[in-house]
């Protein structure tokens, strides 16, 4: 049974949150800097830490020797060996990776394939990707759980996939699949959400109260919101789903998808196609169109710009953030020619909801969706650091 909030015990743990948190979302800190933080003695924060590198979840190092100035203080750091387990099935590949409570991607694979993987494959896919880990290079990791990133409507109450249009995934209990076949706690979310976070506490949007974000990826267009320092959800955790909106386009020549959305406009598949590849992740997309120096390249990337401007000009009117953040093939159009987008989306935006409105391409890369797919498998640990 839990503790009661107010107890000595509740406090305690409360503590020891603190501290795990702020190692996890900081980095290794100084055991000054952690009394400064929270408020607490420092022999409280003593302690605390010493309790932490017990459980195994800090490691506590010497003090950094530049720092002449005062009394040196041993730095905490979250353990290596403390991993999440995160997923992002799409609908061209499956990929896995380790995160460390340090937010570092620890090992990463990226499986392609070649038709839609089920629930169950990737529970299966999953399960035999860790147990192959398990006896190589994270022998003596300590997995906390899984995440996982789908790309499709996830409910938040429990995680189940209401609708993942591009898997062709319908009700899809996939988190309790997942944790059959892997031991593990699970966790299930919207990709581009998680995309949200993560760039809002470890990438781009750090220290921003009010984002928008949007994702580029083989399964269309998504996007998250954070509104005064908090991530939007709505009401069953569908918030976010620009790429359903149906975009105002000016020039009548733009138009590829009749009555189509803007992730049938603005596509990943149309950017593969006009540079002649079949599959390619988000690197190699970039390099391709990078290193093309063909006009119906540059006319698509254009094309897709000018759309895009107008989704942008859109959300800006109505939601009034201080930074837009786009990652995956988004990012690529954006960097095409950051000055055009920036200009045509100024030009669609009320002049006062775009003051001081800046345009920044996702800083977590391809990594952005596991790190925040990880968030979900580190929440209970870092909400109670002695929970069973």
């Amino acid at each position: 049974m839990a503790d009661r909030p107010g107890t000595f015990d509740g406090v305690h743990r409360r503590n020891l949150s603190k501290l795990l948190v702020l190692a996890h979302l900081e980095g290794p800190l100084s055991r000054a800097r952690l009394t400064a933080e929270t408020g607490l003695n420092r022999s409280t924060v003593a302690s605390l830490a010493a309790e932490l590198t017990e459980l195994g979840l800090v490691e506590e190092r010497a003090p950094d020797p530049t720092n002449r100035v005062g009394r040196p203080s041993p730095v905490v750091a979250a353990h290596p060996s403390v991993l999440a387990v995160a997923v992002n099935p799409e609908v061209d590949a499956v990929t896995v990776a380790a995160v460390g409570l340090n937010a570092r991607i620890v090992v990463r694979e990226r499986l392609e394939v070649d038709h839609l993987v089920t629930p169950e494959e990737t529970a299966e896919l999953v399960a035999g990707i860790l147990d192959r880990w398990r006896a190589t290079r994270l022998g003596d990791a300590r997995l906390v759980g899984v995440g996982l990133a789908v790309p499709g409507q996830v409910r938040s109450d429990d995680g189940l996939v209401r609708w993942a249009p591009h898997l062709e995934w319908t009700d899809a209990p996939v988190r309790a699949l997942v944790e059959v076949a892997t031991g593990l706690p699970a966790g299930v979310a919207n990709d581009a959400s998680l995309g949200a976070r993560a760039e809002h506490l470890f990438g781009a949007g750090r220290g921003v109260d009010d984002l928008v974000y949007l994702n580029g990826g083989a399964s269309g267009i998504g996007g998250g919101l954070v509104v005064g320092g908090r991530l939007v959800g709505g009401k069953g955790g569908y918030a976010g789903e620009f790429g359903q909106n149906r975009p105002g386009i000016a020039r009548l020549d733009d138009r590829r998808a009749p009555a189509g959305v803007l992730e049938d406009e603005v596509s990943r598949a149309r950017l593969l196609e006009v540079v002649g590849l079949a599959h390619a992740d988000e690197p190699t997309l970039a390099a391709a169109l990078a290193a093309s120096g063909a006009p119906e390249v540059a006319e698509e990337l254009a094309r897709q710009q000018r759309i895009l401007a107008t989704a942008l000009g859109n959300a800006i009117n109505v939601l009034n953030p201080s930074l837009i953040v786009l990652g995956g093939f988004l990012a690529t159009l954006a960097t095409h020619d950051q000055a055009s987008l920036e200009a045509l989306v100024s030009a669609q935006s009320l002049p006062v909801a775009s003051e001081d409105l800046d345009i920044r391409v996702a800083e977590l890369g391809e990594n952005r969706l596991l790190i925040g797919a990880a968030e979900l498998a580190f929440a209970g640990l870092l909400a109670d650091p002695l929970a069973d």
